[in-house]
């Protein structure tokens, strides 16, 4: 005789998450951080100067700057429905592909920023940070003011994000991360995992060096830009692509761990690898602001490579993830 499993991916969904109080004031967080942003792309999309001083690149902008304006706005603006998603009684009807594909972007576009910007603040605070002097020579880009109400929003948007879908996936799926890594995935995953965490380490490795002032494989236009914040920059790649490499071989060695924390490393620094590596790629495949020097050729086979570790990781991380349902 037979019986037919029930399958437990949708067995949590049989009422909305409790909406207490902090996770209202996560909701709230979350969409005003997305005001500024969206305030300033869209002044500029229709033509305003605010926070562009006088001699900007971006006042000359094309086509190319146009594009990149209007397809971040629409990014920031997602912000908004994955804060509705994870809030809403209806979210948890959503397709999982709908919902994790855009919040694992996310992920991996606002980490580095989580893990660089307060970094770089504390290193200002120490004194560490460029003089008057020194910034007074640089071109102008942008008001200062500019970095530091996008980059807070940012923050607050990666934190509160964060906080709302780490109980929503507890939730909807929270067998595929209960209990431990107890058996080795099959010996192709293996070798996949393998592959990302030698690029990973590379890269890891990579980061570092130029966050100590290496050179190696930079445009000479950004080597003569280092400066201690860049240095924290780098510093955050790095270890955004050790964390990808070592979550992949603690899913697929099966040694006896909680589940949770390999799951976690993975998801994290794979999501940073691959987005920041397809991001830096785009980027430079496009006409350069202001005519600036364009990344070398080294430089783009670097962000390609960040971006093969990360999709290497990405794709344990899903195999992780399926094995954990059939199961």
């Amino acid at each position: 005789m037979t019986t037919r499993g029930v399958h437990t991916t949708y067995e949590p969904q049989a009422s909305a998450p409790s909406q207490g109080a902090g996770r209202r004031v996560l909701a709230a967080a979350a969409l005003a951080a997305t005001v500024p942003y969206l305030a300033l792309k869209a002044a500029w999309l229709s033509g305003s100067r605010i926070g562009i001083p006088d001699g900007s690149a971006l006042l000359e902008a094309g086509l190319f700057l146009t594009v990149a304006n209007a397809v971040t706005l629409a990014m920031d603006a997602a912000v908004i429905v994955l804060v509705l998603v994870l809030t809403r009684p209806w979210g948890l009807r959503t397709p999982a592909w709908m919902l994790t594909v855009p919040v694992f972007t996310a992920t991996g576009l606002l980490t580095p920023i989580l893990l660089g910007f307060p970094g770089q603040l504390l290193v200002r605070a120490l004194g560490f940070g460029p003089g008057p002097d020194e910034a007074a020579a640089r071109e102008p880009f942008l008001d200062s003011w500019v970095f530091s109400v996008v980059y807070t929003g940012f923050t607050v948007q990666g934190l509160a994000l964060a906080g709302l879908f780490v109980p929503y996936a507890r939730r909807r799926w929270g067998r595929r991360w209960q209990g431990v890594v107890g058996e080795r995935l099959p010996s192709p995953t293996g070798v996949v995992a393998a592959a990302a965490a030698s690029g990973a380490l590379a890269l890891g490795a990579l980061f570092l060096y130029w966050a100590f002032g290496g050179t190696a494989g930079l445009s000479a236009e950004r080597a003569e830009a280092y400066t201690v914040e860049s240095a924290v920059g780098s510093a955050a790649h790095a270890i955004c692509a050790l964390a990808a490499g070592a979550g992949t071989l603690l899913l697929t060695r099966g040694r006896t761990l909680r589940a949770r924390w390999p799951l976690g490393l993975t998801w994290v620094g794979a999501a940073a690898t691959l987005a920041w590596g397809a991001w830096m790629l785009i980027a430079s495949l496009g006409p350069q602001v202001g005519g600036g020097e364009a990344p070398s050729t080294a430089g783009q086979l670097i962000y390609a490579g960040q971006m093969i570790t990360g999709a290497l990781a990405t794709a344990v991380l899903t195999r992780f993830l399926i094995s954990r349902r059939a199961s």
